[in-house]
């Protein structure tokens, strides 16, 4: 558990760090194709899926509009369209610590 929380913690911080950096570019040179996309979570944890949504709306440039945790679905808008594994990357950390 503990090796998943660090695991994640650096995740999540090279997460943010980049998307930060791609914001900052997109606002500059104007690409900005906001889309919105459903993502089915491999977590059943109810708390682990509020995580992984505070960590998606962490990050910038994505923010998590709505969350069915009965169905493990969360709705994530996107300043530009990302590949599933870009903005979940902390997933599977997460997954170890709750489930």
């Amino acid at each position: 558990m503990i090796l998943a929380t660090l695991g994640y913690l650096l995740v999540l911080l090279k997460a943010i760090t980049e998307s930060w950096i791609d914001v900052v570019k997109r606002c500059i040179n104007g690409q900005i194709k906001p889309e919105v996309v459903e993502i089915e979570s491999i977590i059943n944890n109810p708390t682990g899926l509020i995580l992984l949504s505070w960590s998606i709306t962490a990050t910038p440039g994505t923010l998590v509009i709505d969350l069915d945790t009965e169905k493990r679905k969360l709705k994530v808008a996107c300043i530009y369209p990302r590949k599933r594994e870009n903005i979940v990357p902390f997933e599977p950390y997460i997954k170890k610590m709750f489930d």
